[in-house]
């Protein structure tokens, strides 16, 4: 016995889904239990909690090597997850939404699809990593850590692609402003 205490070693070199599974049954309630006591709704706990041992699993063949427990290492893992999303958090700006089409006066939400049109344009002049960046964050509202995750980049690496991407936008769509004067 060596990696958990209810789990032997070769158990542990054998099929990755049976293990993780195992290990999900052993560990996930008290896991979950942590969790909860951070996050702010049982769904984000939830997702802390999957977000763990999908990291488990990839990682198995170290886990399985090692000698230390798996029990300190999940919860490790959790918590450094609840840091990020707290930082992402943190740091996401709080969007006030605007007076609608209809209370500036316009009638038929022109301005609204030549702006649509002009954010597109502009965005094709971006590199692609940027554009991906930026359609994840904002268009379809996933967080820094999400984004990260799904691209397979380090959390810091999407944010600076982040930062850059939304100054190279603001200078295309300055350069617009100053050849049509407006």
């Amino acid at each position: 016995m060596s990696a958990t205490t209810d789990i032997p070693r070769h158990v542990l070199d054998g099929d990755p889904d049976a293990v993780i599974s195992q290990l999900y049954s052993l560990y996930a309630k008290a896991l979950r239990r942590y969790v909860e006591q951070f996050c702010p709704d049982p769904a984000s706990a939830e997702d802390i909690v999957q977000e763990t041992f999908i990291r488990a699993w990839r990682h198995l063949p170290r886990l399985s090597a090692d000698d230390r427990p798996v029990r300190p290492w999940l919860y490790r893992v959790a918590r450094n997850l609840m840091i990020d999303a707290n930082r992402a958090a943190r740091t996401r700006p709080v969007t006030v939404p605007g007076p609608s089409a209809g209370e500036i006066g316009t009638d038929s939400g022109m301005e609204e699809i030549l702006d649509r049109q002009l954010v597109s344009a502009a965005l094709q002049h971006l590199s692609p990593a940027h554009q991906t960046v930026l359609v994840e964050t904002f268009y379809r509202g996933g967080t820094m850590a999400t984004v990260a995750r799904e691209l397979g980049i380090p959390y810091g690496t999407a944010r600076s692609r982040l930062h850059y991407a939304l100054e190279a936008l603001r200078q295309q769509l300055q350069g617009h402003d100053a050849i049509t004067g407006s």
